[in-house]
């Protein structure tokens, strides 16, 4: 068991693999937090200091003893109410208007296997992989209680948490605040590592002190966001890839998030992750019962690498499902970039057989197949087959293309809707919009309530019929706008909107994956305005980023690797000049970009030259034989292509027996210098076979010296190197 109590100090221990997590309760009922750190054994609650803290101030139940203050003590669950003037995680508005909880410890369970939330995504287990601790609070005043749940599974050095509120009094109270976790640390020097950027340009890395005062990072657009991403790091301040401490928290969920680091003023930092509390405020009547999301721990003492890998095998093996959990993507080609809205039936046969030729297995017809769909203004919600357009029924269209020997994808976004739209003028009142206001467009199109039962049960339907139409292997499910006007014409309470909107959604994906067990779901939001660890437990793989262009991939796909495997990030090759920023990049250098990820293309094959075409041919070759140990295999980042001058990462099989280098020259210059590569993660003392060239390498010598990269001429140049172990030859 990893979860242990110990009765006469009350002190719970969670161990995994390499790390303890431990609490107490204290003689007053609170739980209070002791370390979180390298595994270790013993209590630490000598690590609990009291002192006078002046204008901190102290529970009633300590009488004049003024050394013992919330404001100064780590806790589990901070509230407001208790004296403790740092962030909270938990703010309650009480029926007589009041603000303040004040949470006990009353019980505790502790159980095999991992805690399920109603209809939440979350990380899951079987009884033989996990341990639950279940931990009963209550406020002995309003009776609201809280169960806060800890998921430990061992063997991955991961532990979950999330909490479930319900209203045990008997007026309606107000959720204001409700974080999933927090995490208080004692001392030390910390930095705070988050991922912020823009559409098309997401993920990109921040590293900062942290320092006095409060540093947040929040989505209040309704979705996790391009802005900011809802997972974040907390690294000592010598920490590096390869050696040092660090954090991570990641929210499983889809939407309006809140992070926080604080340094208070002794110097001890507080890190919170949750739901955002901005146009939060969940009503509870008697009896009833909110569940916050979950956020996943993992703790690493030797590196951020170790970090991000936790999380990879984490979300791979215990968040993604289905049939696509572990197998290889189908390479597939995208209409989007290829024809955008110009298209027919005949015209996307034609791609189909261009890329049928090519080797490509699968053809997604993207935007523009349904309703009055001919541009980006009009149509959404019209979820029928524009027969006229396609000049054929989809269902003949589908087995032409599936008689090529290809399998056939379609984009739907459910979400949103255009006022020019059969939907909108017969159910204006499905949109979100504010009575008496003209509704703020994104897009010129507005969003669909998902808080309504009504409208998730008529868009399933909807959908339903056109997958029932063929055999579609493949849905991208996107969504290409943030909420505003939160606004649902089905409550009189409008602070629950936000959160029942992704009830409602999850309600969807669900009742999707569950009837249709052999589809390929991809996520999307305007590329990667959702790229959650929430929508993975639904899309085991998400659209990177709507930017296709390979250099530009190389900084957002690094900074999604700090929290996110490689098996989730759709990437691929794309035309030149790029659609997005007119860069023109080697087709082989754009093949090994794409490579870290699901790997497709965007693009037409027709405008190909023949020499090209045959390194297409070549990429897919090269990607499908790779294919295993790139989605399963650990992954490294062997630069920082921020700050140096060579983007590099590679991939090495959990035995070492193999590993794949990948590497761009970012910039060229006159009488260039020779740019050196280290290896990482190869079995110590032994030789490895470089499968191209046949030279034989020292593993020490590629990971202390490095490798050299030939110097050529021309911009973007790419080299990837496939490593075995000579006992493997």
């Amino acid at each position: 068991m990893s979860i242990i109590f110990m009765e006469q100090d009350k002190i719970f221990t969670l161990h995994t693999k390499d790390a303890t997590y431990q609490m107490k309760v204290d003689r007053f009922g609170f739980l209070l937090h002791l370390y979180y750190g390298r595994r270790t054994g013993g209590t630490m609650d000598y690590l609990l200091q009291f002192a006078d803290r002046g204008f901190s101030g102290n529970p009633n139940d300590v009488g004049d003893d003024r050394t013992y203050s919330m404001d100064a003590l780590p806790q589990e669950l901070p509230c407001q109410g208790t004296g403790d003037y740092r962030s909270p995680a938990v703010i309650i508005k009480n029926a007589d208007g009041s603000y303040g909880c004040d949470f006990r410890y009353k019980s505790h369970r502790i159980s095999k296997g991992k805690y399920k939330i109603p209809g939440l995504p979350a990380v899951y287990a079987g009884e033989d992989e996990a341990d639950t601790l279940e931990i009963d609070l209550e406020d002995p005043v309003t009776k609201v209680k809280i169960t806060l749940l800890y998921g430990v599974i061992a063997d991955l050095n991961i532990i979950t948490r999330s909490a479930r509120i319900q209203n045990g009094g008997r007026e309606k109270i107000y959720l204001k605040k409700a974080q999933a976790a927090c995490l208080d640390f004692i001392n030390g020097e910390y930095d705070l590592i988050c991922f912020y950027g823009r559409h098309a340009m997401e993920r990109n890395m921040q590293r900062t002190p942290a320092v006095h005062g409060a540093q947040i990072i929040e989505s209040r657009r309704g979705t996790s966001s391009h802005q900011y991403n809802p997972m974040m790091i907390l690294a000592g301040r010598e920490t590096t890839e390869d050696a040092g401490s660090c954090y991570a928290m990641s929210f499983v969920y889809s939407g309006s998030f809140k992070g926080e680091v604080e340094k208070d003023q002794y110097n001890q930092t507080r890190m919170l992750l949750g739901l955002s509390d901005e146009l939060f405020s969940y009503p509870l009547s008697e009896g009833e019962v909110f569940h916050v999301p979950e956020v996943v721990f993992t703790y690493s003492g030797c590196g951020l690498a170790k970090l991000s890998q936790n999380l990879h095998v984490c979300f791979r093996t215990h968040l993604c499902r289905g049939k696509y959990q572990t197998s290889v993507r189908p390479i597939l080609l995208n209409s989007w970039e290829a024809a955008y809205f110009d298209f027919d039936g005949d015209s996307i046969y034609r791609l189909a057989k261009e890329a049928a030729e090519l080797g490509v297995e699968m053809l997604v017809l993207d935007d523009g197949w349904f309703g009055k769909r001919y541009d980006d203004n009009r149509g959404l919600g019209d979820w029928y087959v524009n027969e006229k357009k396609l000049g054929e029924p989809l269902s003949s269209l589908i087995q032409k293309i599936n008689d090529l020997g290809l399998k056939f994808g379609i984009w739907f976004e459910p979400e949103s809707v255009n006022e020019d739209s059969d939907l909108f003028r017969e159910h204006p009142d499905w949109a979100l919009a504010i009575p008496g206001r003209r509704p703020v467009r994104g897009r010129n199109q507005l969003v669909l309530d998902f808080s309504r039962k009504e409208v998730v049960d008529y868009l399933f339907k909807e959908i339903c019929k056109v997958l029932d139409q063929g055999n579609i292997e493949y849905v991208k499910f996107d969504m290409n706008r943030s909420l505003s006007d939160c606004y649902s014409h089905d409550t009189n309470d409008q602070g629950k909107v936000y959160y029942d909107y992704m009830i409602g959604l999850y309600d969807f994906l669900e009742r999707l994956v569950q009837r249709y067990p052999n589809l390929l779901l991809e996520g999307c939001s305007g590329g990667g305005g959702r790229f959650d660890a929430g929508m993975l437990y639904y899309s085991p793989q998400i659209w990177c980023s709507d930017n296709t262009d390979a250099l530009d991939r190389i900084s957002i796909q690094y900074g999604t690797s700090f929290g996110y495997p490689v098996s989730a990030v759709g990437s691929h090759v794309s035309a030149v000049p790029n659609h997005q920023t007119g860069r023109i990049t080697p087709f082989y250098t754009r093949g090994v970009i794409a490579m870290a990820g699901t790997f497709g293309y965007e693009l037409d094959p027709k405008q190909l030259s023949e020499e090209e075409k045959l390194e297409l041919k070549e990429q897919i070759s090269e990607y499908k034989r790779y294919a295993p140990l790139i989605q399963n295999g650990l992954y490294y980042r062997l630069t920082n292509p921020f700050e140096e001058e060579v983007g590099a990462w590679a991939f090495v099989s959990e035995d070492g027996k193999e590993a794949l280098l990948n590497a761009v020259v970012l910039k060229v210059h006159g009488n260039m210098i020779v740019n050196y590569v280290r290896l990482k993660g190869l079995t110590r003392h032994c030789m490895y076979r470089e499968e191209k060239s046949g030279m034989l390498y020292a593993s020490d010598a590629l990971m202390e010296a490095g490798i050299p990269l030939p110097v050529q001429m021309g911009d973007y140049q790419a080299y990837q190197m496939h490593f075995v172990r000579a006992d493997q030859d």
